[in-house]
């Protein structure tokens, strides 16, 4: 039976904790995640209201096309400093557009990472190829020292993706695909605007792919976008997120280039989330600098502290700010100073989810995908785990698969930054941390 672990000051938890009975450190709630949503003003309404007085909802055409989707593609990939981006409806959109046109199909083998998002995996699963799942380091992204060791003949290519607001080591994990020439998909639906000495995450790779979903840095509600340096992989993206098929210059389908008869998945972007996309664009470096101005600020409060460790973060002038993760010594510990914390009013209105284990975190945890652990299929015949192409392939997705990920799991909290923190919520955050790590003994 495992003893619950209590902190001993003078016998007993220390009285002044919230937990123990005293006065918590604050009452309302924190703001909830949504980095974009804070930014949003007049300026998306006006945008939006203009594709609506103009009629023209669809990309391509209409009674006055605005060409807002166009725009917001050039604009995007000026950003990041790529050649073109595809717009789309979602990141799982991009996800399986991506993988569409870089011929993922049933005999392959896509290494991603324990820490992720479950479209990753069924991006992978529903072309038909078996996810490895492969261990993350401190930086909560692919270690890339272990990446070798997941290598097979059947490996086609890795999906890094940059978690929680901070890129992963994606130089290092760059070097080993382009070692093993394998292709290297890098996902920023969490980390858009990231970057690493400058460079942008989701310039690192053949193709990488974005998210503007509801809690992303910018957001359209949902939307998401493909980006490529690669002009065929360009044409392919184009022509799977369409009808499978590219278009010229005039938006006519060209059908005679055996390379670009595809099947295509329909999840063009609409003028108005370009619309409102464009505006939120605008916005991001701003988003992004308070979201890392509170983190930083909290991080160097908590620096002190030897009973944490502090996420390794590759570049901290790169990372979007949006997550604070810190590591304890044991899953005991890291337990008793969630609830300790939790109990001081370092929480969020029921909707949010922060300030949690990250064993808690859902979707988030390669093992909390009960259809991976278990192996589930839409057709009910073992689709694709019992594919001839697929045999001996599929691996144990169970809790212990991944051992280094799964310490990490079960010692660490994750604490969303909203970008709209005041000053009082950010004193708020360190007194309550100090509260609990000074009650507790010293490493």
């Amino acid at each position: 039976m495992k003893m619950e672990f209590t902190p001993q000051v003078s016998g007993s938890i220390h009285p002044a904790l919230a937990i123990a009975g005293g006065q918590p450190v604050r009452t309302e709630p924190l703001p909830l995640e949504f980095p974009g949503i804070h930014s949003m003003n007049e300026e998306e309404i006006e945008a939006a209201v203009g594709v609506l007085k103009r009629r023209s909802l669809f990309r391509y055409y209409g009674i006055d096309a605005p060409r807002e989707v166009e725009r917001f593609e050039a604009e995007f990939a000026e950003f990041l400093g790529v050649r073109w981006a595809v717009g789309v409806t979602s990141g799982t959109a991009a996800l399986n557009a991506a993988l569409s046109a870089l011929g993922v199909g049933p005999g392959q083998e896509i290494i991603v990472p324990a820490y992720l998002w479950v479209s990753v995996i069924s991006a992978v699963v529903n072309h038909g190829a078996i996810p490895v799942v492969a261990n993350i380091n401190d930086t909560f992204g692919l270690d890339p020292d272990k990446l070798e060791g997941h290598i097979t003949p059947r490996t086609r290519g890795i999906i890094a993706v940059h978690m929680s607001g901070a890129p992963a080591d994606i130089p290092a994990i760059q070097s080993v695909a382009r070692k093993k020439r394998l292709w290297l998909v890098e996902d920023c639906a969490q980390c858009n605007g990231g970057s690493i000495q400058g460079q942008k995450v989701g310039t690192f790779g053949d193709v990488a792919i974005f998210s503007f979903q509801m809690n992303k840095n910018m957001t359209s509600g949902e939307g998401g976008c493909v980006v490529t340096n690669d002009p065929q992989l360009f044409r392919r993206i184009f022509a799977c997120h369409d009808l499978g098929y590219a278009r010229d210059d005039s938006g006519r389908l060209i059908f005679d280039n055996p390379d670009l008869r595809l099947w295509g998945l329909g999840v063009r972007l609409d003028e108005l989330r370009g619309a409102i996309l464009r505006v939120q664009l605008r916005k991001l470096p701003r988003t992004i600098a308070r979201m890392r101005q509170s983190k930083y600020r909290i991080r160097q409060a908590l620096e002190k502290f030897s009973i944490l460790q502090l996420r390794n973060i590759v570049d901290p002038a790169g990372d979007t700010g949006c997550f604070l993760i810190t590591t304890y010594r044991d899953a005991a510990t890291a337990r008793w100073v969630n609830r300790a914390l939790r109990a001081e009013g370092i929480v969020t209105s029921d909707q949010g989810v922060s300030n949690v284990l990250m064993t808690d975190w859902g979707l988030h945890i390669y093992y909390n995908n009960v259809s991976l652990v278990r192996q589930a299929s839409v057709d009910g015949q073992g689709f694709p785990w019992k594919l001839a192409e697929n045999e001996g392939l599929a691996r144990n997705y169970s809790r212990g698969a991944c051992p280094a990920a799964d310490s990490l799991f079960e010692r660490s909290i994750i604490l969303a930054i909203p970008s709209c923190l005041t000053e009082k919520d950010e004193d708020d955050i360190i007194l309550a941390f100090r509260k609990v790590l000074s009650s507790l003994p010293p490493v």
